[in-house]
């Protein structure tokens, strides 16, 4: 497998080497399209006339703080500790999705099309979707293959980017 590795961190496994491109490209597609279509062309946001602001501003305002929660937790526990041996994190926000810091990209684009009700950006965020899938099943392997069943019991338990519902 062709991965990246960051250098300054050795205690991380990889990640896809286009992952952090391909997040710029969707980043910056998305704001073209969501500034596009909710600030000045206006071709899909009609729902914004039938959701009252009083809906969207605080549904809009938990997704993206949920994001940021999230976004942080994962980076903090990725990259703000170093462990001498590598091993599965499964605390904090691992104990709810197994990429946090994608489910926290996915929760601020989800508030900023919420804010606006833009269609054109939901249907890309399906897009961007479909991307953190792609590139988390490819860090799985290499997780896989680094910690083998440790991370696949994790898996079975975890949800990759929504939390699983379980019956207790």
């Amino acid at each position: 497998m062709s991965k990246k590795k960051h250098t300054e961190h050795p205690h991380l496994t990889g990640e896809h080497r286009w992952g952090d491109t391909g997040q710029l490209i969707l980043l910056v597609m998305f704001l073209g399209i969501w500034v596009s279509d909710s600030f000045i062309l206006h071709y899909s946001t009609f729902l914004v006339e039938v959701v009252s602001n009083y809906i969207r501003v605080p549904v809009a305002g938990l997704v993206l703080i949920g994001g940021w929660y999230m976004a942080r937790g994962g980076m903090k526990a990725v990259f703000g500790t170093t462990r001498e041996n590598p091993e599965v994190i499964s605390t904090g926000v691992f104990r709810i999705v197994r990429h946090p810091i994608y489910t926290g990209a996915i929760l601020f684009y989800l508030g900023a099309t919420v804010i606006t009700m833009s269609i054109a950006s939901a249907a890309f965020v399906l897009i961007i979707i479909g991307f953190y899938i792609a590139i988390g099943k490819y860090e799985e392997r290499i997780l896989a293959e680094e910690f083998g069943n440790d991370y696949l019991e994790y898996k079975k338990k975890i949800g990759m980017l929504f939390p699983k519902l379980r019956s207790y």
